[in-house]
Formats: structure tokens, C-alpha cells, sequence
């Protein structure tokens, strides 16, 4: 899962498990939310710094799901032993 580290935690985004969920492709997302493959593929891999309100709208609308199953939270050393 991409992740991308802050202060006391990181910030984990489930996109590919969502799309894969829903037999979609990162490109047919693209597509149908008017957002760049290129953009897209930022936020996928966890690269991204921000994501603007109206991005995380058009996803969640498309994908049929809440925030909380894109971004999820893990503390500090939550995954360190899992990683082999």
C-alpha cells in the first residue's frame, strides 16, 4: 500500500485495493472523473502531499466509498514487523 510519512504516523492510501474491488482501472478512474492518469497515479503510489476536497469527492463517488476506505492512518512502527 502506498504511504506517505508524517509526524508521529503515515498516511496509507488503499487506492489500488479499491479499484481492484471494483474491476477498475487506474486509467478508466482517470477517465470518468476527469483527473489526470498522471495525478492519479501521485495519489496512488502515496507520492501525493495533498489532495484538494473535490478530488477525494469525484473518487469516492465514483468508487462508491467513504474517505475512510481510500486514507487510512498508522501509527509509528504500526507495520514495521509485517514488512519482511
Amino acid at each position: 500500500m502506498p504511504e506517505d510519512t508524517v509526524d508521529g504516523g503515515t498516511i496509507v492510501v488503499r487506492l489500488d485495493d479499491l479499484l481492484y474491488a471494483r474491476r477498475m482501472t487506474l486509467t478508466q478512474l482517470a477517465e470518468r472523473i476527469g483527473i489526470t492518469l498522471a495525478n492519479l497515479s501521485i495519489l496512488k503510489t502515496g507520492k501525493a502531499k495533498a489532495i484538494r476536497f473535490s478530488t477525494l469527492e469525484a473518487i469516492c463517488r465514483e468508487l462508491e466509498c467513504q474517505p475512510g476506505d481510500l486514507l487510512g492512518y498508522e501509527p509509528v512502527g504500526a507495520g514495521a514487523s509485517s514488512e519482511a
